[in-house]
Formats: C-alpha cells, sequence, structure tokens
C-alpha cells in the first residue's frame, strides 16, 4: 500500500491510499479518482515530503484520540465539514450492502447486477484483489454512520 497527496485542480489537497503506483496510474487514467471536497475528477499527484524514520516514530506510532475519522479531520474544521458533506452525499446517493459489497461490486462489475453505486465493508486483501480484477473501488476517509456505535 502506498499513500499519496493529491490535488484537485480546484487547489484543494487531499489524501488516498492505494495499491501501488500502478493500481494510483489505473484509477486516474480511468477517471474514478474524485475530490472529496468538489467531486472533479481531474485529481492528480501532489508534492508530498518523503516519511523519515526518527527516534520519535514510535510516538507517532501510537494511537491518536481522532482514531476512526479521516485523518487530521478533527484539527481542521473545513476539512471535517468537507468529510460530513462527502459521507452524506455517499450515504444519500448510494445503496449501502455492507459485508457483501465485494461480491456485489464483482456482480455490477460482471453485468450479473443493475450498475449502481454502492458502499460497503472489506477487508484489504479482497479489496486489493477488486483492484486487480479491474472492478473500480476507492476507499472511503470516513466510517459509514451505519457502523459507528
Amino acid at each position: 500500500m502506498i499513500r499519496y497527496a493529491l490535488r484537485c485542480s480546484e487547489g484543494h489537497g487531499f489524501e488516498s491510499w492505494f495499491q501501488s503506483a500502478a493500481g494510483f496510474d489505473g484509477l486516474q487514467g480511468a477517471g474514478h479518482l474524485t475530490c472529496p471536497v468538489c467531486g472533479r475528477a481531474d485529481v492528480v499527484k501532489a508534492v508530498m515530503a518523503p516519511a523519515v524514520a526518527t527516534d520519535n516514530a514510535r510516538l507517532s506510532a501510537a494511537p491518536r484520540p481522532d482514531a476512526g475519522r479521516a485523518e487530521g479531520a478533527g484539527a481542521d474544521p473545513d476539512r471535517a465539514a468537507a468529510l460530513e458533506k462527502l459521507r452524506r452525499h455517499i450515504e444519500d446517493n448510494s445503496e449501502y450492502v455492507g459485508l457483501e459489497f465485494v461480491s456485489e461490486a464483482r456482480r455490477i462489475h460482471a453485468g450479473d447486477a443493475p450498475e449502481r453505486a454502492i458502499y460497503g465493508e472489506a477487508r484489504p486483501d479482497e479489496a486489493r484483489r477488486l483492484i486487480e480484477e479491474g472492478v473500480p473501488v476507492a476507499p472511503l476517509p470516513f466510517i459509514p454512520q451505519r457502523r459507528v456505535n
């Protein structure tokens, strides 16, 4: 897995994880990457500082109070509002298929189920296999409301 800093043509910056550099290239080339703030699909890699191991690396690996939310969302009200708007949009315009996400995504991709926007749950290895099969999927930068206790 690789994390990239990304930017849309409107200048909104965000981060996302990808299986590999080729995985990013494939999703970008197919137009499957969108800005979580404005929804534009013209997303490119932004300049990103390399991660450098230090003596404090153990401290940065400790659980954070905002774990479970998008990285840094608690520190930036605009970012938190944008993520909340994205969450509402996805939940209002997509079907939650829960643990059936992997099989339903495959059925839609194969044409065996009606094409529609879905979201749900998948283990990282399952998501990786979907990407390798060419099924357009992307991780959500939030926990769906149905999963929040």
